[in-house]
């Protein structure tokens, strides 16, 4: 029996450390563990609940606009705005729609595909293309990263694949750039924008700005249609086995996001089972469990609206800095996936439409969604789902109406704000006493998916996700790593320690 030690797993958004038990070739137990305590939660007390929505947003750099909705939903509902204005309503979702996009692309070409496609091979490019040229100068004088390290052995791509994905790669670089350039005609600028507000948005839409927006936005979904997409697509040509791995826990929960008006939303709120079996969701009954979480809670499962933040370093048992969020006491992944499910289980025409025809060049069912192939598929079929409603919302906006609502800031009240990140389910949670705010907790996404074993000694998604894997080189367990990126895991992205001699890009163990 050995054991696996990946610290950190690179090519994600923060610090994660996986422990993996491997006996016979096949992983029997896992741990995922967040490694770094930032206490956002601590930093919001005491301040003006308006601060929040821009504190908020420095939890991530790469998904900042999810804190923002999250934390506007919160307040509007804190404050009493039962609504805000169409405009305001649709700007909220084309900075969202924005920031998914660019997320989506970022995370599948230059975090993910780096396990599948082989760079290194540019080193013998003969070719005129001046993007690769240049590529193949650093691979030839050996300086590889990003491309680098990695572990080795099982990159599968025909060359011709391996080239055009290559270019690919480069060419996201520009794509995500128009999709930053999109968000900041309506949110002002991008990381942190300054455009979503309590009570709607901050830029009214003029002719100009809804003529910027949808020309950007055009090339953007030519790229997912005739890029992205058949990119996944391919992958998983050669790589089929990863449509049966890396299955997780066989359940899915979505809060729903992007709200279209008249009580509909783009993606529906909902839980799905690998059977396809749909419920609906009560944010009643979402819990935090910290048995193995280094925090002090001695009342076990707790609901946000009642959460503590009490640090606990060295508490006997634990292991992560993340808590274990649960529905029902039960483990969920959230996600693409979820949200691709929850639609599809609904009998969503557009979701159906785009997941049976990928499903049907894959030969496969909706359970093979289930893996980890399936999440990148779902993801990129997330990104078209977001691009081609923008196309429409855009066209809906209506220059020289309002964008806003005037409010009355409370001395007391409470509010819940739940939405879609790119990814998962977000929920923020703000309690104000005094015209302050007495308590906030934010569940995210990654601390679904990448949660410590809970009290009932349940695996997270992650977790589950790794166990029961067979790995074919223990010095080179590529097969983890893809299982984990599978799932782009983001946990303190902001936050980086160096050394003034240099960076750690990591170290791995076998033990």
């Amino acid at each position: 029996m050995g054991k696996i030690v990946i610290d950190p797993i690179t090519r994600i958004e923060g610090h994660l450390k996986i422990e993996a038990i491997v006996e016979n070739g096949e992983v029997k137990e896992a741990r995922s563990s967040g490694t770094l305590f930032r206490g956002f939660e601590l930093i919001l007390r005491g301040r003006d609940p308006r601060d929040a929505a821009r504190i908020t947003q420095r939890i991530c750099g790469v998904c900042p606009a999810s804190h923002a909705t999250a934390s506007c939903l919160a307040l509007d509902d804190a404050f009493g705005i039962e609504e805000i204005p169409p405009n305001g309503r649709i700007i909220r979702n084309l900075i969202l729609g924005s920031n998914f996009i660019q997320s989506h692309i970022l995370h599948f070409y230059h975090l993910a595909a780096l396990d599948y496609v082989d760079l290194t091979r540019l080193a013998d490019y003969e070719g005129g293309d001046p993007t690769l040229r240049s590529v193949k100068t650093f691979v030839g004088q050996g300086e590889l990263g990003p491309f680098a390290p990695r572990y080795e052995g099982d990159y599968r791509l025909p060359d011709d694949v391996n080239l055009e994905m290559a270019a690919h790669y480069i060419k996201a670089f520009e794509i995500r750039r128009k999709a930053h350039q999109m968000l900041a005609i309506f949110g002002g600028k991008m990381p942190h924008n300054v455009g979503v507000v309590p009570g709607g948005v901050t830029q009214a839409p003029t002719v100009d700005r809804i003529a910027a927006f949808l020309w950007h936005l055009n090339e953007i979904r030519d790229f997912i249609d005739n890029t992205w997409i058949p990119d996944v697509l391919a992958l998983a040509e050669s790589y089929p086995d990863y449509l049966e791995i890396g299955a997780g826990s066989g359940r899915v929960l979505a809060y729903g996001g992007f709200e279209e008006g008249g009580g509909k939303e783009l993606f529906a709120r909902g839980t799905v089972s690998s059977d396809l079996e749909l419920k609906d969701v009560d944010p009643a009954r979402i819990s935090e469990d910290v048995e193995h979480s280094w925090y002090a809670d001695s009342c076990g499962g707790r609901h946000p609206n009642d959460g503590q933040t009490l640090p606990q370093w060295g508490k006997e048992g634990a292991y992560s800095w993340l808590k274990s969020p649960r529905y029902e006491g039960e483990v969920h992944e959230v996600g693409p996936l979820a949200r691709v499910l929850v639609n599809y289980a609904k009998g969503d025409l557009e979701t159906k439409e785009v997941v049976d025809s990928a499903l049907a060049e894959l030969k496969a069912t909706p359970k093979a969604l289930f893996s980890v192939l399936g999440r990148h598929l779902a993801r990129a079929l997330d990104g078209k789902l977001v691009a081609d409603a923008m196309a429409e919302w855009v066209l809906q906006l209506r220059p020289g109406e309002p964008a806003y609502v005037e409010y009355t800031l409370p001395e007391e009240g409470r509010g819940m704000g739940l939405t879609e990140a790119p990814r998962g389910a977000l929920g923020h949670w703000v309690e104000i006493k005094e015209g302050r705010i007495a308590n906030y907790q934010c569940v995210v996404p990654t601390t679904w998916n990448a949660s410590p074993r809970d009290t009932k000694g349940q695996p997270g998604p992650i977790e589950q996700a790794i166990e029961g894997t067979r790995i074919k080189d223990e010095e080179n367990p590529f097969e983890i790593v893809r299982i984990v990126r599978s799932f782009d895991p983001c946990l303190a992205c902001a936050v980086h320690l160096i050394t003034p001699k240099g960076r750690s890009l990591g170290e791995f163990s076998v033990v």
